[in-house]
C-alpha cells in the first residue's frame, strides 16, 4: 500500500533494519562498558599492587639499614674486644611522636674489653627546650622523684634503654644528652648529645 509516496512495507523494512542496527550498538555499547569495568579493576588491582610493592620497599629499606648498623656495631664491638675496659653510647636516637610533646628515645650501653665487671650506676637526660623566644632546660629525671629506678642501671655487656618523655605541647625539643653516672659518683662518666630534628 503506498499514500503519498509512503510505502508501508518500506517503512517495515527500514524500522526493522534501524531496530537491528540499534540492537547491536546496544550490544557494543555493553561489550565496551565490560572491557572498561575489567580495565579499572586490572587498575585498581595495579595500584594496590604498586602500593603493597611501595610498602614493601621503604619496609625492606628500613630492615636493611638497621642490618648494616648492627653490622656496624657488632664489627665496633669486635675490634673494641681487644681494646682496654670502655664504656660507650650508641645510637642514641631521639624522635617526636604522633602525640604533640610526645617523645621518643632509644640509646644503647655498650662496655667492652675483656673480664669486664657489671656497671653498676644511674642515667640523667638532660634536655634543652624552647617555647616561643624563652629558652629553658628540663632534666630527667627531674630530682626527688619517685621514679628514679627507673633510670637506674646495672649490666655487663650491653644495655638497651628506651623510654618516651612529655613535654608542653607548644615546646620543642632542640637537642638532649644522656648522662651516664657510676654509682656513688657525682660527677658524669660519659655523657652525649643528640639533636632533635
Amino acid at each position: 500500500m503506498e499514500l503519498a509516496g509512503f510505502r508501508q512495507s518500506e517503512s517495515a523494512h527500514e524500522l526493522s533494519r534501524l531496530r537491528d542496527e540499534l540492537r547491536q550498538r546496544d550490544d557494543a555499547i555493553a561489550e565496551m562498558r565490560r572491557e572498561v569495568a575489567a580495565s579499572e579493576r586490572n587498575l585498581q588491582i595495579e595500584r594496590a599492587t604498586y602500593g603493597d610493592l611501595e610498602r614493601q620497599v621503604k619496609t625492606l629499606s628500613a630492615e636493611n639499614a638497621a642490618l648494616r648498623e648492627d653490622l656496624e656495631f657488632f664489627q665496633s664491638l669486635m675490634a673494641a674486644e681487644s681494646k682496654s675496659a670502655a664504656l660507650t653510647v650508641n645510637r642514641f636516637r631521639v624522635r617526636r611522636a604522633t602525640v604533640p610533646g610526645e617523645y621518643r628515645y632509644r640509646l644503647l650501653l655498650v662496655q667492652t674489653g675483656q673480664r669486664v665487671a657489671e656497671f653498676k650506676g644511674k642515667l640523667q637526660f638532660v634536655l634543652n627546650l624552647e617555647q616561643g623566644d624563652r629558652k629553658y632546660v628540663l632534666t630527667l629525671p627531674p630530682e626527688n622523684e619517685k621514679n628514679a629506678q627507673d633510670y637506674e642501671l646495672s649490666f655487663k655487656f650491653f644495655h638497651r634503654i628506651q623510654g618516651t618523655f612529655k613535654v608542653s605541647p607548644e615546646s620543642v625539643v632542640k637537642s638532649m644528652q644522656v648522662r651516664v653516672f657510676e654509682k656513688g659518683a657525682t660527677q658524669p662518666k660519659l655523657t652525649q648529645t643528640v639533636t632533635v630534628s
